[in-house]
Formats: structure tokens, C-alpha cells, sequence
């Protein structure tokens, strides 16, 4: 039963993701602040890295956890992030914009980078 829950859950999130922004961009989160538009954007950076790690959860559920299942959940992740953009330039009041695509791969990309650093190098080093 967890197995199954790890597997589903980065389906579920990128549900969630798509459910939020087809909403327009602040029917969900809207703050008083003046950081407001700062603050979402920088939520794409966590946005995908979130999606990042719980791909990488569900390969590691399955034991397929390695260098290649690591590229393919980065790969995943951002062509999910592509889809998103696109879905949003048919959502009235929502726009696609490459630098929102930008941000969504560099947060999987730190991701990625921080899975390669710790798992699979320090892997290395005990081999």
C-alpha cells in the first residue's frame, strides 16, 4: 500500500498543478505583500523541484533508483513544466513564458544536482 502511495503521489502533485494553474494566477494564493509577484515565481523554482523529488520517490519505491532513473525523473519533471506553460497559454487571465519554463528546470536541475552530489557520488566512494 505504500508502495502504491509513493508511485501515485507525483501523479497526484502534477494533478494539483495542473488544477492550480488553470485558476487564474492569484485566485490561490494572494498575499498583502509587497513581494507578491516575487514570491510566486519563485514558488517554480520549489514547484518542480518538489515534482523532482517525489518522481525520484517512486523510482526509489520500485528499487530503480540510479544515474539514468535520475535523468529521467529531471527529464520528466521538466517536460511536465513545458506542459504547464502550455496549458496556461489556453487559460484566460494566464500567459506561457519561457523565463517561467527557465525557472521550473533550474529548480530540478538544482534538485538534480543535489541527487547526484550526495546519492550517487558518495555512492561511488563506497564502491
Amino acid at each position: 500500500m505504500k508502495k502504491l502511495f509513493i508511485t501515485t503521489l507525483p501523479l497526484l502533485y502534477m494533478l494539483l498543478i495542473w488544477i492550480l494553474s488553470s485558476n487564474p494566477a492569484d485566485a490561490i494564493v494572494k498575499t498583502p505583500f509587497s513581494f507578491d509577484a516575487l514570491l510566486k515565481e519563485s514558488l517554480h523554482l520549489i514547484e518542480f523541484a518538489i515534482l523532482y523529488w517525489l518522481i525520484a520517490f517512486a523510482f526509489m519505491a520500485h528499487h530503480k533508483w540510479s544515474e539514468r532513473a535520475s535523468i529521467a525523473a529531471a527529464v520528466i519533471a521538466i517536460l511536465y513544466g513545458l506542459t504547464d506553460e502550455i496549458h496556461q497559454s489556453f487559460v484566460p487571465s494566464r500567459s506561457a513564458t519561457l523565463i517561467d519554463l527557465v525557472k521550473d528546470a533550474i529548480g530540478v536541475t538544482v534538485s538534480y544536482l543535489i541527487a547526484k552530489k550526495k546519492y550517487f557520488s558518495e555512492q561511488k566512494k563506497r564502491s
